[in-house]
C-alpha cells in the first residue's frame, strides 16, 4: 500500500484546531492522505453523515486529544465511539484506532460494553515528544507494507551569472550559470527556496604556507584554526538560496503550535528599518519582496534575521521540519565551507579578492590589491550581490551563519564524510561561518572559522544562519 492511499481521520475539538492543522499539513507533506473537516468536508455537505463515512473510509482514525479536548462531550465523543465501534469489527491485533496526546492529559474513561473496549486500553501516542511524528509514521508502517512512492516533487531551475575577479578587484570573468531547487510554502505568501547542492569532494580549511603567510599579513593567530586541510567528500544535500531572513523567521517563530522546546522572539533584528535602495533590482533570480512582486521595494522583512542564537535556530529548523515533513537542520561546517567555495579553490568564489560590490562587508578595508569600498554599516536584502557556482547567494558577508557542529580548535580528527562533527568538542560555542556586514575582508573567507569564544547563548546583529536540508528530493 502506498502512503497516498492511507486515509488517516484527524478526530479533534475546535480548541486544538491550531495544532491538528499543522499537523494534517505534516502528514499531507510526508505523503499520506490526512482528513480534516476544515479541509476535506464540501460546502453545503451534510456533517453528520459525512464524517462517519469519512471514518470508517479510513485506514487510521488519530483521536487529537489535550487537557481542553479530553473529555469534552459533543461530537467529538461520537466521533470516538464509532471509531472504537468500527475497530471492534476489525481483526484482532489491528491498529486503527490511535489515541493521540497534544500534550499531558488524561486518556477518556470511554468504555463499549457491546465490544469490550476501553479506549485507555489501547496503546496511546504522545505526540508532543520529539520522536512523535517518528511513533506514528511507526505505527502505520507496523499496520500496512508501504510500498516506494514516486518522488512527490519536482524540481524547479533557475538562471543566474556568477562573476570572477583578479587581485586587483578586476572582473575577468563572467559566466551564465542553472542550478536546481524547489519552494517550500511557509504560509502567507512566504517562500523558502532550498536550492540542490550536488555531492562531491574538495579540499577543506587553508595549507600551511598560506596560513602563515595571512597570520603574518594581518597579525591574526586564528587563521591557524583552518588546518590542516584535508580532504572531505560530501553526499547531496540541499541549502537555503539565501540566509533565513525576517520574514522567513516571523512565519516559522510565530507558529507556536509547531513549538518544540523553546519560544521564540517574532522579531528578534536589531535592523528594523527600510534598507537603503538596491544596487540593482529586477534580476530574474531576485527574491520575493513584499507584497509579491519581484523588483519591488525591499523593507526590512528582505533582510536576514539576527539577533538569534544557536538554539533559538535549532529550534526554527525542528519548527520547519514539523512543518513540512522533512528534515532540516543548521549545516555541517564542512557542507558550509563546501557549499561557498562551490568548486573553487581561491580565498573567496569571486576569485583572489571581494570587493564592496560584491559582498556586504567592511569594505573600507582591503584583502589584496584591491580598491577601497563602501562601509554600509547595516544588513542588506538577500540576493542584492552575485552569487556562487551553486547558485547561493550573500555567503562572504551579510550575517555571519551558525553551523551545527561543537567548537573544535581545529581540524585534527574531524569527518571526512561532511557529517556534522559533535564529539569531542566544546558545546557550549559552535563554529560562526561567512563574514558580516561589520566584518573585515580577510574575515569573509571560505575557510574563515569564527570564532571560538562566541557562545551558542549569544545574540548579536551579525548572527543569522541559514537552513539544509537532507531528506527526499531526487537531484
Amino acid at each position: 500500500m502506498k502512503k497516498s492511499e492511507i486515509q488517516i481521520f484527524l478526530a479533534h475539538a475546535s480548541e486544538d484546531k491550531p495544532a491538528v492543522l499543522a499537523l494534517y499539513d505534516r502528514l499531507k507533506q510526508a505523503g499520506y492522505k490526512p482528513w480534516l473537516d476544515k479541509k476535506d468536508l464540501i460546502p453545503g455537505q451534510i456533517w453528520r453523515d459525512e464524517i462517519p463515512k469519512a471514518i470508517k473510509a479510513s485506514q487510521i482514525f488519530l483521536a487529537c486529544l489535550s487537557g481542553k479536548s479530553a473529555n469534552k462531550q459533543g461530537y467529538i465523543q461520537r466521533e470516538l465511539r464509532i471509531a472504537l465501534d468500527t475497530l471492534g469489527q476489525m481483526l484482532p491485533g489491528t491498529i486503527f484506532f490511535i489515541p493521540m496526546r497534544l500534550e499531558e492529559c488524561e486518556i477518556p474513561d470511554l468504555r463499549l460494553a457491546e465490544v469490550s473496549l476501553n479506549l485507555r486500553d489501547i496503546h496511546r501516542l504522545d505526540y508532543w515528544e520529539e520522536d512523535g511524528f517518528e511513533q506514528l509514521e511507526r505505527a502505520i508502517g507496523y499496520q500496512f507494507k508501504l510500498e516506494p512512492e514516486e518522488p512527490k516533487q519536482l524540481l524547479s531551475v533557475f538562471n543566474f551569472e556568477v562573476v570572477g575577479v583578479n587581485a586587483k578587484g578586476e572582473q575577468i570573468r563572467k559566466e551564465s550559470k542553472q542550478s536546481q531547487y524547489f519552494r517550500e510554502d511557509l504560509g502567507k505568501r512566504i517562500t523558502l527556496e532550498m536550492v540542490a547542492i550536488p555531492g562531491g569532494t574538495f579540499l577543506m580549511g587553508t595549507e600551511d604556507e598560506e596560513i602563515e603567510r595571512l597570520v603574518k599579513k594581518f597579525n591574526w593567530e586564528g587563521f591557524r584554526r583552518e588546518r590542516p586541510q584535508h580532504e572531505v567528500t560530501v553526499p547531496p544535500f540541499f541549502m537555503g538560496k539565501y540566509p533565513i531572513t525576517q520574514a522567513q523567521w516571523k512565519a516559522i517563530a510565530s507558529r507556536t503550535d509547531l513549538k518544540v522546546k523553546q519560544d521564540l522572539d517574532f522579531n528578534p533584528a536589531y535592523f528594523k528599518d527600510p534598507p537603503k535602495p538596491p544596487l540593482k533590482r529586477g534580476a530574474s533570480d531576485s527574491p520575493p519582496f513584499e507584497g509579491g512582486a519581484r523588483g519591488g521595494s525591499p523593507t526590512h522583512w528582505d533582510r536576514p534575521v539576527e539577533q538569534v542564537n544557536w538554539y533559538d535556530a535549532v529550534e526554527f529548523c525542528a519548527r520547519l521540519s514539523k512543518l513540512t515533513g522533512g528534515e532540516y537542520r543548521l549545516p555541517s561546517e564542512a557542507e558550509w565551507e563546501y557549499a561557498c567555495r562551490a568548486g573553487t579553490t581561491t580565498p573567496f568564489y569571486f576569485g583572489e579578492t571581494i570587493t564592496g560590490e560584491l559582498a556586504n562587508y567592511n569594505a573600507s578595508n582591503t584583502y589584496a590589491d584591491e580598491p577601497n569600498g563602501e562601509y554600509r554599516n547595516e544588513t542588506t536584502p538577500v540576493g542584492q550581490f552575485p552569487p556562487n557556482a551553486f547558485g547561493l547567494y550573500d555567503m562572504h558577508g551579510n550575517v555571519r551563519e551558525w553551523c551545527a557542529d561543537t567548537w573544535h580548535d581545529n581540524y585534527d580528527g574531524a569527518p571526512t564524510d561532511g557529517s556534522v562533527w559533535i564529539e569531542n568538542g566544546n558545546d557550549n560555542r559552535s563554529p560562526l561561518r561567512g563574514g558580516s556586514w561589520g566584518s573585515n575582508p580577510n574575515y569573509c573567507r571560505s575557510a574563515i572559522r569564527y570564532d571560538y569564544y562566541f557562545r551558542r547563548v549569544n545574540r548579536i546583529n551579525n548572527y543569522g544562519f541559514r537552513v539544509v536540508c537532507v531528506f527526499g528530493r531526487t537531484l
